[in-house]
């Protein structure tokens, strides 16, 4: 876990460095071939309720087709672009327990001070059967790599604690996921430049698990038995209930 003061000093100040991180190269490149996984993620969605852990850039657009009917963004940010915002802690959601089909975490985990806490959060307000999405930076990485030399400056991403992918896979068979697929990207060096698309390509295909950031569905089954973490290699590579508040105290925007 990170001990940078610039991540975890204000809530609300590390929603806007994310933010603006998104708007400039190479943020905007992620936020894009992220939002591409994604669609391919909630196009086989069902329900009433999704949530949303964390803003993906300037635009929604995953979401346009998701069949799920309400979406909500969690955020501590005031002036969050989004069709529904409650203003909360990912680590204390204002939701009933059972009420949501479907959790989506943009790199929620990853800049965190208790990212476990914010998991079990997710498994307590999922229905059974209910879907969570975790985007995630891959510490086995070139981007781990970087993160290495450019977390003292404190600046995003770097100062966040990357979650590596087997860590990730054993906290959710703890607490009774399954996972479904995973999509991977970037297996090039976290540079402005858009080159490197033959590396993108062969390292999708040959080292899955060195990607630079990884997107995870995984179902809340039913029963409790312990599902079995399944490895990268067996991994597919991509490709009426209202939230009812709980008494934690929550603002809507």
């Amino acid at each position: 876990m990170s001990n940078s003061k610039f991540c975890y000093k204000e809530i609300n100040e590390l929603g806007d460095a994310l933010a603006r991180w998104y708007e400039a190269s190479p943020g905007q490149r992620i936020a894009a071939h992220e939002r591409e996984a994604l669609i391919g993620m909630v196009a086989d969605l069902f329900g009433y309720q999704l949530l949303q852990l964390g803003e993906l850039g300037e635009a929604e657009r995953h979401l346009g087709h998701c069949p799920v009917q309400r979406k909500t963004l969690i955020t501590r940010r005031a002036d969050a672009k989004f069709p529904s915002v409650i203003r909360a802690d990912a680590q204390h959601l204002p939701v009933a327990a059972d009420s949501v089909d479907a959790v989506i975490l943009v790199h929620t985990l990853d800049f965190s001070p208790d990212p476990h806490q914010v998991l079990r959060e997710v498994e307590r307000v999922l229905i059974a059967e209910g879907r969570v999405i975790i985007i995630g930076f891959n510490p086995f990485s070139l981007w781990g790599l970087w993160r290495l030399f450019g977390r003292w400056k404190g600046a995003i991403p770097w100062c966040g604690h990357f979650l590596s992918y087997p860590r990730l896979s054993d906290w959710l068979t703890l607490m009774g996921f399954g996972i479904e697929r995973m999509d991977v990207m970037e297996f090039r060096p976290p540079t402005r430049s858009g080159q490197f698309d033959a590396v993108e390509r062969l390292g999708r295909r040959v080292w899955p698990m060195l990607a630079g950031v990884y997107v995870v569905r995984a179902v809340k089954r039913i029963s409790r038995v312990t599902p079995v973490r399944q490895r990268w290699s067996r991994l597919r590579v991509l490709g009426p209930r209202a939230i009812e508040p709980t008494v934690r105290e929550i603002n809507d925007v």
